[in-house]
C-alpha cells in the first residue's frame, strides 16, 4: 500500500521552521518511515514540475511555512492548496506574517528606495532597481514581483490548521504529524497548540505579584536578570500574559522575556493590543510626565508588542486587508 505524500515549502521566512523538522532527530525516522516526502525543495533536489504533475488533493498535507512576500511565492500557495487535503500554516510566519510583516510598516515604493537606492553601496555603477524583465541577446530573465505587504497565509488561501512558533517544538511538530496520519484532527481552523496563557505554564509564576506597578521598563541587555522572579515584576516587557502556552517556556529557561511567537490564545482578538492594554493599566504614574517615562523604556513599540503578528494585527494596512481576514487572529 503506497504511503501518505506530503510536502513542506517556505516562503517569506528564516529556514527557522526547516530546521524544526530536522530538530526532529530520530524521530523523523519514523515519519520518514509513515510517509513520501514529495517535495521539500530545501532539503531535496525537487522542482514546481513535480508538484505541476500530482493529481489535486493528492498530498496528505503540506506543511508551509513563511509569510506570503511576492508573486513567486502566491504562486506556490496556490499550487499547494491546490494539491493537499490539509494546509497547515507551519510557525509564526505562516500564521500571523512574523518577523517580515514588520516590513507592512512601510510602503513598498519607501522599501525599495531604501534598499536600492539610498543605502550605502559599494557598486560603483550607481544605484539600480532589479527588473522584472530583463532581456539581452535573444534571451529573456523574470524576476518576482514584490507585493504591497507582507500576508498570512491564511489571507491568500483558506488554511486547515496552524502550528504556531518561531519556530514550533519537536514535540507539537511530531504530534501534529501523528494527528493528520491517524486521521484523528480537530475541527479544522484549530490551533495545534494548547489554548492557555504562557503565564499559566511558566515556571515563575509564583513569583507574580498580585498587582504589578510599573515606574519604568528595561531592556534585557541593561540589567542582571534574577533567573528565580517573574520577569515583569523586573519592569521587563514580557509577551507571556498575551501569549499562547505550548513551549516550554523556553526563554523564560533561557532568563529572557518571551516575546510573543506562539501567537494569542483564542480569547485574545489582537496579540499587541491585549499586552499594551494590561502593561498600561498597571502603570504606576498617572499623569502624562510620569507615563512618558515609563514608556520610554519601550522604544519600539511595533517590534516589540507586534513583533510577529502585525499583518494580521487590527493596525494593518488596508493593502493588507484580503478578501478574508486572518481566522488565526481574527
Amino acid at each position: 500500500m503506497p504511503k501518505p505524500k506530503i510536502a513542506l515549502y517556505w516562503c517569506a521566512s528564516c529556514g527557522g521552521c526547516d530546521e524544526a523538522v530536522v530538530d526532529l532527530a530520530e524521530g523523523i525516522l519514523g515519519v520518514l518511515d509513515a510517509v513520501d516526502i514529495v517535495f521539500w525543495p530545501v532539503a531535496m533536489d525537487f522542482k514546481k514540475s513535480d508538484v505541476e504533475a500530482l493529481a489535486d488533493q493528492s498530498l496528505l498535507a503540506t506543511l508551509l511555512n513563511g509569510a506570503v512576500r511576492s508573486s513567486e511565492q502566491e504562486e506556490m500557495v496556490r499550487l499547494l492548496r491546490r494539491k493537499s487535503r490539509y494546509l497547515v500554516a507551519y510557525g509564526s510566519c505562516a500564521c500571523q506574517g512574523g518577523v517580515p510583516g514588520l516590513a507592512n510598516q512601510f510602503s513598498r515604493e519607501q522599501l525599495l528606495r531604501f534598499v536600492y537606492e539610498e543605502a550605502p553601496t559599494l557598486g560603483e555603477n550607481g544605484r539600480a532597481r532589479p527588473q522584472l524583465e530583463s532581456r539581452d541577446n535573444g534571451h529573456s530573465l523574470g524576476l518576482p514581483q514584490l507585493d504591497n505587504a507582507v500576508r498570512t497565509l491564511d489571507q491568500v488561501v483558506e488554511v486547515d490548521y496552524y502550528l504556531p512558533g518561531c519556530p514550533p517544538t519537536p514535540n507539537l511538530t511530531q504530534a501534529a504529524l501523528q494527528a493528520l496520519l491517524s486521521g484523528e484532527l480537530p475541527p479544522r481552523g484549530t490551533v495545534l497548540a494548547p489554548d492557555i496563557a504562557l503565564c499559566d505554564e511558566c515556571p515563575r509564576k509564583a513569583t507574580k505579584p498580585q498587582d504589578l506597578s510599573f515606574a519604568q521598563f528595561r531592556r534585557p541587555h541593561e540589567m542582571l536578570i534574577d533567573a528565580e522572579k517573574c520577569l515583569l515584576a523586573q519592569g521587563l516587557v514580557c509577551c507571556g500574559p498575551a501569549t499562547r502556552g505550548g513551549c516550554g517556556a523556553q526563554c523564560i529557561s533561557g532568563n529572557m522575556p518571551c516575546t510573543g511567537c506562539f501567537g494569542p490564545t483564542s480569547r485574545v482578538r489582537d496579540q499587541g493590543a491585549k499586552l499594551l492594554s494590561s502593561l498600561c493599566a498597571n502603570m504606576a504614574g498617572k499623569d502624562e510626565t510620569a507615563i512618558n517615562r515609563t514608556l520610554d523604556g519601550i522604544p519600539d513599540p511595533i517590534g516589540t508588542f507586534y513583533r510577529y503578528a502585525l499583518p494580521c494585527s487590527i493596525l494593518r494596512r488596508g493593502e493588507c486587508t484580503a478578501p478574508t481576514p486572518s481566522t488565526f487572529n481574527p
